[in-house]
């Protein structure tokens, strides 16, 4: 009787892994070097109108959507997006470019537009149709990048082109944990930007968990809420007081006093806030937006017929 032996998993060597990335850098005989490397000067050099003549050409725009380049090959509309060229974003787009693309990490061009804080490319792609919610191949995605890095003005373009407010990372089930679960409402406020953190709580994110997938957050033992978060973190009493005002759930488990010891203001602040019923005027103000909320239209609100002051009132400005 013959004897198979299987054999186990082999290691990846060095070699393995340095002759895997050689396969996704370009041949130098592969077709069109020339030209990519044409379109490819054009758009660092920032010259959009060389790289008109050339897509004009045939020769040159059957190659206006393929990957080239070293480290992380990519389309001639991300590298002008990763550097901020709008005029030559705009150009590629004219002559037909994937607003989509991917590269070899699944990033979008407007990931890397979001990534390099260039709002002028961000708004051009998304005029253009892009996804705000960039691939579903990648992990992150643009709103949490805008989030964490607390650029206002991207995340504004982003959400008002109907990015999801409540995001979370992509992230396998067997990975739940409270980290996965951090959205763009947790990383707003662990990374102190406040402007991001009203924004986002406006456009309808939910002030009590910062995770709305119930799948994942049954596998987390002790789920951490938006509150608690910014307890822990001691972010600035203008934080917690936003999330008050947007009818964050103060009696949720994992919320105590004992947390904020050292931030008497903090604690004042949840101790009040469990001992006083809000006003009528708060009340109302949170079932007008509950409601918006409930028919996706955040936005509605500047559309009501109402007197200026109740409708700063309702948008939480002063």
């Amino acid at each position: 009787m013959m004897k198979i032996t299987l054999k186990g998993p082999r290691k990846m060597s060095l070699l393995d892994i340095t002759k895997i990335f050689s396969l996704l850098q370009p041949r130098e005989d592969e077709e069109g070097e020339e030209e990519r490397q044409a379109l490819k000067l054009a758009v660092s050099q920032d010259n959009h109108q060389l790289l008109d003549q050339l897509l004009r050409q045939d020769r040159y725009k059957r190659f206006i959507n393929s990957r080239s380049g070293w480290g992380v090959p990519g389309t001639p509309l991300r590298l002008a997006a990763s550097k901020g060229h709008v005029r030559c974003v705009e150009v590629l787009l004219a002559h037909g470019a994937d607003v989509d693309s991917l590269d070899v990490k699944a990033q979008t061009p407007l990931f890397t537009a979001v990534n390099n804080g260039h709002l002028d490319c961000v708004k051009a792609l998304l005029d253009a149709g892009a996804n705000p919610s960039g691939s579903i191949h990648n992990n992150c995605t643009p709103l949490l990048t805008a989030a964490r890095d607390g650029d206002v003005e991207i995340l504004k373009e982003l959400l008002e082109h109907g990015a999801e407010v409540n995001v979370k990372a992509r992230l396998p089930e067997w990975a739940a944990n409270s980290v996965a679960c951090s959205g763009p409402l947790y990383l707003s406020a662990v990374y102190g930007h406040l402007e991001c953190f009203r924004l986002l709580l406006l456009h309808g994110a939910d002030p009590n968990y910062n995770c709305n997938d119930e799948k994942m957050v049954s596998r987390i033992k002790a789920p951490k809420t938006l509150l608690e978060i910014c307890l822990r973190h001691s972010c600035g009493a203008e934080f917690i007081q936003l999330l008050f005002d947007f009818g964050a759930n103060v009696f949720l488990p994992g919320i105590a006093l004992d947390l904020t010891s050292a931030n008497s203001q903090a604690r004042d602040l949840l101790a009040r806030e469990r001992a006083i019923p809000k006003s009528l005027m708060s009340q109302c103000r949170l079932a007008i937006r509950k409601f918006l909320k409930l028919v996706n239209r955040p936005h509605a609100v500047d559309h009501l017929d109402i007197p200026p002051v109740l409708l700063n009132y309702l948008k939480h400005q002063p």
